[in-house]
């Protein structure tokens, strides 16, 4: 029971850190998709949203190959500042993150588009910087569809199985997050307990999502008004 309560935890602050990082790279990304035309910047789209589409265990593949001790990031994170990534909690959370960052990124796009540029026109001309835009007008018009997809990207982070197997192992205690705790039961032939991690990870997606949609109606409400 007590590593069941363990890899909660250790689910719980990976889907964190993840959803931290998400929020400002995510963020950022779908800003400069939703207000700046560049060449190619469809393809950027489609190569920042390949993780929803990608095989979880194969991205874990790449993500591998890239952080581990041989890949060239990995390689010279070991070599010049003596960090390994691989099977930690922290090479959990840049799976997690991986996996997670297209529904920031989507959404954050999506809720910029929505976001008339008359009023930042409007900010700039009454001698705002861009830093002050940005906070005191675009981000209020659109944070509920950003945070929408923040908790989306929790949920993702939380339940992440594919990936983070690959990346951080299961080490019980280290690196066993509660969806690889589950599969461990299983194993074991331990059905109870994998039920009942089962239904506890449901509990806490369903109550994201259910949040989610919440935030989604009242965003569409207004809208409508």
């Amino acid at each position: 029971m007590e590593a069941a309560w363990v890899a909660l935890g250790l689910s719980l602050k990976v889907a964190f850190w993840a959803t931290a990082v998400n929020a400002v790279l995510g963020i950022g990304a779908g800003l400069a998709l939703a207000r700046y035309r560049f060449p190619g910047r469809e393809l950027v789209d489609s190569i920042l949203l390949l993780p929803m589409v990608l095989p979880p265990t194969v991205l874990g593949y790449y993500i591998l190959v890239v952080i581990g001790r041989r890949g060239w990031l990995g390689g010279w994170l070991e070599r010049e500042l003596g960090i390994n990534l691989i099977f930690t909690w922290q090479g959990a959370v840049v799976a997690a993150s991986i996996v997670a960052f297209p529904f920031v990124c989507k959404s954050a796009r999506a809720a910029f588009e929505t976001v008339d540029i008359q009023y930042e026109q409007a900010a700039q001309a009454l001698g705002l910087g861009s830093a002050a835009v940005f906070f005191r007008v675009t981000l209020p018009l659109a944070w509920r569809g950003i945070l929408a997809g923040v908790l989306l990207a929790f949920a993702r982070a939380l339940g992440e199985f594919g990936a983070v197997s690959v990346v951080s192992g299961r080490i019980e205690g280290q690196t066993q997050t509660l969806p690889l705790y589950v599969q461990g039961q299983f194993e074991n032939f331990d059905i109870t307990g994998a039920y009942a991690a089962a239904v506890v990870l449901a509990l806490l997606a369903l109550g994201t999502l259910l949040a989610m949609n919440i935030l989604t109606r009242r965003t569409r409400g207004r809208t409508t008004v």
